[in-house]
């Protein structure tokens, strides 16, 4: 910056309004300047001084000195306060007694700026730490750097920064670390690390501190089985993680994390995370060569994996197709690995990798030599943390890269969800690395909460021995527990079975009457009622839910009570990753057991929207949570749609991807310029309406299915599958159900029967023999079709033509994801043969 003719230096802790001058403190210099200040008094890219330089015409400028000499005096105050000297030094410097910058006394190393846009500032007095004199838009190292040590300050989220010590040689590493979790480390260089997380494992530093000796998890069904406190659970991932970059993992390297559900799990999760690696996640029933192409696609070096039963599936194949520096079993031991020349690779315990962390952690903490073997570079919020594969990734893997503040965001704005206390205990049996559980966890673990790590076979009994606050699941699991409190009613004693049904009807009719008064109902006109109608509306609602609330009492008494003491869920059950069927929705609502069902994606992290405790507005997924906007366009001028309106649903905020890994093309398709993600599913707006029952329903999102799942009849008619099925599901007999018939004529099915629930019927209308314990598919047929006029009466379709198939579709068999949904397009391609039967 020049003013009256004259070049300044700038400090870097000029204040944003500083625009220089002969009085402005960071400035002191006749000759020409080195950096300039810009508009609000930023600074530009800066770069190494190695050696003094000519500078403007020839002229050596102020900054320069030989080493040993001395400094012009770029110190100055104002106000009573000293300013820090400008970083802008030679960086043969060694300091005396008239250096501005250094003092022999101390014995400071040189310290010389990177090749970035960030900069150095340097004292000797620890006093100076600047953090309320630095530009907002700045990144800031205070190198308080008395007795040789280098020590990072200062992390904002844009960029990342390294300091480079004297003593620095080629062969030293970069040590990419998070500030907050390892302020142990950096505590004896006088460091108070900023209380903003910047990346995911920030968090277990304030988690341990606020929640130290509380449980943070109980997983009982691994050997050996585990509880360990927030302490325990924090010290775990920096062991683990210092014991990866023992083994010689590298920062922004990518490591496989093949394993399910475990405690063990979350602590490989966060501390490749921790070590600014990024893992590279799946399950372990995945396929070999899905999981081979997973780590052959994302370029990771090494493997973790779930136990040796899964190295030893898979180890062949990646020992002939792949590059494997080195495997970690999460569980098991090393010797009962099956494959003999899987030796090759090298392969740690779990325990083997925590214990060589814990051994290198503690001499770094406590040994100032030992940390001088690294550059120090902090992580960035903006680094990928994780890439995340879409199901059905063989022949066209898409790894969806998520961000430390992606998920950060997840962690910060989903309380207004779940409104989580320390102490509530939570239920944990989805896929861990499924971006929904993994939100799910991380959040939950900033408010104290205890985790119980449970299985679908055991499920049932842990719901009654631990009777947990809240259970996270997907629709299945809920449907599930649907069919079973039915299926208790219906094998009771017939005056139990009658009083049950009929306490079920009073608390459904009382429910709904409750929804109108309340304001709480959907609807898609966009004119909003009259008020004399509305108030009508209301009023006679309000004499309905009162005549039938004694009944909903004494069935809550009588008959919830009994169903609440069993599955606990005291506060709310939280669904995701799926729609919820609305009878299912319903049920849980007229027994009391709150259920709130949320919606995204893995692209976004996952939440965009969710149903909140005080607005739980029945067949919609709620309203976007913080920072996140939702809007529905056409499909093909993808124009906005005015509420009401059925259309795309895109959404934008924080959370949304950074894109596909390798596929521009695939990221393109889906995410615009403008940061608007193309969800893909088909949904509307309710209207705002100030009165009538929809008024507090404003502005809730409403799904009816997956674009690409829409059904095309050759007539030309769009069919929404979904809707079908979930009518259909309400039947007993019906497990699980596709509807098929994309450019064919009429509608089929594809149906996996309940078997006990369907031969029972068929003896109760006499179509078998009493004794019997099988039935034909021909009978079955019939009573499907019977089932399906009764259910799906009202939809807007009808089914013609029924495949039976008795076994169901799993997640192991390939057709369903590890979040339990049906993959439509495995099914019809599996039973291609027989659809085309049906149609002759």
């Amino acid at each position: 910056m020049h003013r009256e003719g004259r070049g300044f230096l700038l400090s870097p802790i000029a204040g944003d309004d500083d625009r220089g001058g002969e009085k402005s403190p960071p400035f002191s210099a006749r000759n020409q300047g080195f950096a300039f200040a810009e508009t609000g008094g930023s600074l530009p890219p800066m770069f190494p001084v190695t050696r003094p330089e000519t500078w403007g015409g020839g002229e050596i400028p102020p900054f320069a000195s030989k080493p040993g000499g001395t400094l012009s005096p770029l110190v100055s105050r104002r106000e009573g306060r000293e300013f820090l000297p400008s970083p802008v030094f030679v960086a043969g410097d060694r300091g005396g007694e008239k250096s501005p910058l250094f003092s022999a006394h101390f014995g400071v190393p040189n310290i010389v700026m990177s090749l970035n846009s960030s900069f150095v500032a340097s004292s000797c007095d620890p006093r100076y730490a600047l953090k309320h004199l630095v530009s907002p838009h700045q990144r800031l190292i205070n190198s308080n750097l008395p007795h040789g040590k280098c020590t990072p300050f200062l992390v904002t989220r844009n960029q990342t920064f390294r300091v480079y010590c004297d003593s620095q040689t080629k062969e030293m590493q970069i040590r990419k670390f998070s500030p907050i979790l390892e302020s142990m480390l950096l505590s004896g260089n006088g460091i108070i690390p900023s209380k903003e997380w910047k990346t995911v494992p920030d968090i277990w530093r304030t988690s341990a501190e606020k929640f130290g000796d509380r449980v943070a998890l109980v997983d009982p069904y691994h050997d050996p089985p585990t509880n360990m406190t927030y302490k325990q659970l924090e010290q775990e991932i920096l062991n683990f993680s210092e014991g990866l970059r023992v083994v010689g993992l590298k920062p922004e390297e990518k490591i496989a994390l093949f394993a399910d559900n475990s405690c063990r799990w979350l602590v490989a999760d966060q501390g490749i995370m921790a070590t600014g690696a990024i893992n590279v996640v799946r399950g372990s029933r995945s396929s070999v060569e899905e999981l081979f192409q997973i780590y052959n696609h994302s370029e990771s070096v090494a493997l973790v994996v779930d136990d040796p039963v899964l190295y030893s599936r898979i180890s062949e194949t990646f020992r002939a197709r792949a590059t494997v520096r080195f495997v970690i079993l999460l569980w098991g031991e090393k010797s009962s690995i099956k494959d003999v020349a899987a030796a090759e690779i090298p392969v740690y315990s779990y325990n083997e990798i925590t214990s060589l962390g814990h051994e290198s952690h503690t001499a770094l903490v406590h040994s100032e030599d030992a940390r001088k073997q690294y550059i120090y570079e902090t992580i960035s919020s903006d680094d990928v943390a994780t890439l995340v594969y879409t199901s059905g990734t063989t022949g066209n893997p898409k790894g969806v890269m998520l961000t430390h503040e992606n998920l950060l965001h997840q962690i910060t704005n989903l309380w207004d969800i779940v409104p989580a206390v320390p102490g509530d205990r939570f239920l944990s049996l989805l896929p861990p690395w499924h971006a929904y559980e993994r939100a799910c966890e991380y959040f939950i673990f900033t408010h104290g909460t205890e985790q119980v790590y449970t299985t679908i076979k055991n499920l049932k009994e842990d719901l009654q021995r631990y009777q947990p606050n809240y259970l996270i699941s997907v629709p299945l699991v809920y449907e599930t527990l649907y069919r079973g409190i039915q299926k208790q009613f219906n094998t009771s004693s017939a005056a139990r079975k009658l009083v049950a049904l009929l306490f079920l009807r009073f608390s459904l009719a009382y429910m709904e009457a409750k929804r109108i008064y309340e304001g709480k109902c959907l609807t898609k006109d966009p004119e909003q009622p009259s008020l004399l109608v509305s108030l009508f509306d209301w009023f006679w609602a309000r004499i309905t839910a009162a005549i039938l609330w004694p009944l909903h009492m004494l069935a809550k008494k009588i008959v919830y009570s009994k169903i609440h003491s069993a599955i606990g869920i005291s506060k709310a059950g939280i669904s995701g990753g799926g729609s919820l069927p609305s009878h299912v929705d319903k049920f849980f609502e007229a027994i009391e057991i709150k259920v709130q069902n949320g919606y995204g994606l893995t692209e976004s992290s996952p939440v965009v929207a969710a149903r909140r405790p005080n607005c739980n507005v029945l067949g919609s997924i709620g309203h976007p949570i913080k920072h996140t906007e939702i809007k529905v366009v056409d499909a093909e001028t993808d124009k906005v749609l005015p509420y009401g309106s059925k259309g795309i649903v895109k959404a934008r905020g924080p959370q949304v991807m950074k894109g596909y890994y390798k596929n521009p093309l695939a990221t393109k398709q889906v995410l615009d310029e403008n940061g608007w993600l193309n969800t893909g599913d088909i949904g509307w707006i309710c209207p705002h309406h100030s009165v009538g029952r929809s008024r507090n329903a404003r502005g809730v999102i409403v799904l009816e299915g997956r674009a690409k799942d829409t059904i095309v009849l050759s007539t030309g008619e769009n069919v929404e599958p979904s809707e079908i099925e979930e009518a259909a599901l309400r039947s007993s007999l019906i497990q699980q159900i596709v509807v098929i018939g994309q450019d064919q004529r009429r509608l089929a099915a594809i149906i996996v029967p309940n078997k006990e629930d369907i031969l029972s019927e068929a003896k109760r209308l006499s179509k078998v023999d009493s004794d019997a314990s099988e039935i034909s598919k021909e009978t079955m047929t019939s009573l499907f079709h019977e089932e399906l006029r009764k259910w799906t009466s009202e939809c807007s379709f009808q089914i013609g033509p029924i495949l039976v198939v008795n076994e169901p579709f799993t997640i192991d068999g390939g057709l369903m994801t590890p979040t339990m949904k049906i993959r439509r397009d495995k099914v019809v391609s599996q039973f291609k043969e027989q659809i085309d039967n049906l149609y002759k």
